[in-house]
């Protein structure tokens, strides 16, 4: 069991698994976003979207 003193340091202060779910969400926003662009734009039919 590690100790707080033995565990390294993030720079900006947030631990790496905060870090990635953070990249997640905001990939799953913009794939979101993307895919209602193409909805909306005609270049995607709405049926091919869960």
């Amino acid at each position: 069991m590690s100790t707080p003193s033995e565990t390294p340091h993030e720079p900006d202060g947030v631990p790496a698994q905060r870090r990635l779910a953070l990249n997640e969400d905001w990939a799953a926003t913009v794939v979101g976003l993307v895919l209602l662009i193409l909805v909306l734009s005609g270049l995607w039919p709405g049926w091919l979207v869960p």
